[in-house]
């Protein structure tokens, strides 16, 4: 079992940035991947960014060049860096951790966050 625990969300402005942060504890291993995950109102959960145990990261088109994901394996800790906030990026984020991409892996997630960006 892994645990999931985020902090840092808020309200902010057009334009503005908020960094926010997942600790994770229990049976953590660091070739387990850890992302981010969001769900606007309305709308489906999709994968904002995703960090693997090693340097790939992969990132959803909507965010790259705005948002960067860092991990820290000593720390289990994965942070989401969002600059030039739009109001589209509301949503409730979630950390996530999946011990494999293949169909056997096994997801793990935090309560989630909100992020309120007004115009």
């Amino acid at each position: 079992q892994v645990q999931l625990v985020e902090s840092g969300g808020g309200s902010v402005q057009s334009g503005g940035s908020l960094r926010l942060s997942c600790t994770a504890s229990g049976r953590m291993f660091n070739n387990y991947f850890m992302a981010w995950y969001r769900r606007a109102p309305g709308k489906e959960r999709e994968l904002v960014a995703r960090a693997s145990g090693g340097s790939r990261v992969d990132y959803a088109d909507s965010v790259k060049g705005r948002f960067t994901i860092s991990r820290d394996n000593a720390k289990n800790t994965v942070d989401l860096q969002m600059n030039n906030l739009k109001p589209e990026d509301t949503a409730v984020y979630y950390c996530n951790v999946r011990t494999a991409l293949s169909i056997e892996g096994m997801d793990y997630w935090g309560s989630g966050t909100l992020v309120t960006v007004s115009s």
